[in-house]
């Protein structure tokens, strides 16, 4: 079972907020430099409550759609790989400027740069697989969601201190240690699959 450290970590490294900081400064550039940290703290917070209605209701939604907890482990561990295999081989894709007039309001913010479908499927299995500890999920939800509006708010000040190879690097780093996670998970799923 998943600790709250382990499932705080786990977040961290699929809210991806290192890896965001370029898209958010990006998006974020045409705004008042005062107004840019409660836009950020904004998204993060609609990010939260997004993730905190799958955790709570996410049982209800697979229930309804007859998806297994085998199969939400190995799509949630493919997906994670996926996303590991994009931290550490970043695309052009993930470089490219946002072109937005006005305010950004939800989208590409809190979703899906935070509460991505990633996010979404890791607090749906915390709560599918021990649904007695609901309440240390969330509490797991809402320091990683703490940590990735921290980071974010301090975006120019961290891009200026570590530079854009510094935060490749943290990044890939960090892709390495999501990749041996989402294998795990992947492993869990088929050990549960086939009752082994």
């Amino acid at each position: 079972m998943m600790s709250l450290y382990t499932a705080t970590i786990t977040l961290i490294l699929i809210m991806d907020p290192l890896g965001n900081i370029p898209i958010f400064l990006s998006v974020l550039n045409n705004v008042d430099p005062k107004r840019r940290k409660f836009l950020i703290l904004r998204e993060n917070f609609i990010a939260f409550l997004i993730l905190a209605v799958f955790l709570f209701f996410g049982k209800l939604l697979l229930e309804g759609m007859n998806l297994s907890e085998s199969a939400l482990e190995i799509s949630g561990g493919i997906i994670l790989f996926l996303i590991a295999l994009h931290m550490i081989f970043p695309a052009e894709a993930n470089n490219k400027d946002y072109k937005l007039t006005g305010e950004p309001f939800i989208v590409p913010l809190a979703v899906p740069l935070i509460a991505g479908p990633s996010a979404m499927a890791i607090v749906m299995l915390l709560a599918n697989q021990h649904p007695q500890y609901l309440w240390l999920w969330f509490f797991a939800l809402f320091l990683a969601t703490l940590f990735c509006a921290a980071t974010l708010v301090f975006a120019d000040f961290l891009r200026k201190i570590l530079g854009d190879r510094g935060l490749v690097a943290i990044e890939r780093l960090m892709g390495m240690i999501l990749t041996t996670m989402a294998v795990q998970m992947f492993l869990s799923g088929i050990k549960t699959f086939f009752h082994l």
